[in-house]
């Protein structure tokens, strides 16, 4: 990393998404991004996605438009060649290690601190049931009230349908759909704590899945969301 590990981090986050912008296109998997809210490009945010296939990893590149750094497994440091360029790129953590979780939170704010935007995927894991989300770890949500950053959700809806989460064998090519909601600025809800902020992250996020007929929910279990009079 002759151009130090911010810039050059940037850097080569830039040429990802030229390559993954290039695979997308050679899987014929036909990508889009709408946006309901706008992030400004002048801002931080702390970026939250659903996390539903190995392919999310992929299209969070060319979606996030933004300079980030995304917190991942580390247990894919072992890959050899990749394990070396994810520990430049990604804010590794063990969940299983209380200790780990708390460096790795510490690394975030560091990154925060130099202007840059962080991408969580709170669920942890892959949600493998027919509900809209899985449980979310309340560490994204301990740094937006910490910092103050926007907690901006972005929604990937069809992920599932192009590589199931079961095999890395079960590419299809299709539609792809991520999508821009409702931003949460901590100061709108300044009595409220970490889970009451992941609570109502998860609230807005599950409703839009809804919405969108996300396709690994049981509708029946979850109906419609009601609309507002507003």
């Amino acid at each position: 990393m002759p151009l130090g590990k911010i810039r050059g981090g940037n850097i080569m986050y830039d040429l990802f998404r030229i390559l993954a912008k290039l695979w997308l296109s050679l899987t014929r998997i036909h990508h889009t991004i709408t946006y309901e809210t706008t992030p400004d490009a002048n801002s931080q945010y702390i970026f939250v996605c659903n996390h539903i296939s190995y392919l999310d990893a992929i299209l969070v590149i060319p979606t996030l438009t933004h300079h980030f750094r995304p917190i991942g497994k580390y247990e894919l440091l072992k890959i050899p060649i990749f394990g070396f360029l994810y520990k430049y790129c990604v804010i590794t953590v063990n969940r299983s290690s209380a200790e780990d979780r708390a460096r790795s939170l510490n690394d975030l704010r560091k990154v925060l601190a130099t202007g840059i935007s962080i991408l969580v995927f709170p669920e942890g894991t892959f949600n493998e049931s027919n509900e809209p989300l899985a449980t979310m770890y309340d560490g994204a949500f301990k740094l937006a009230i910490e910092t103050g950053k926007t907690i901006q959700p972005v929604l990937l809806l069809d992920s599932f349908d192009r590589l199931h989460f079961s095999s890395l064998f079960k590419l299809s090519p299709g539609k792809s759909r991520a999508i821009y909601i409702e931003q949460i600025n901590p100061s709108d809800y300044p009595h409220a704590d970490a889970k009451e902020l992941k609570a109502i992250t998860e609230r807005i996020m599950s409703d839009k899945l809804i919405e969108y007929k996300a396709p690994w929910i049981n509708l029946k279990n979850n109906p419609e969301p009601i609309a507002s009079s507003a």
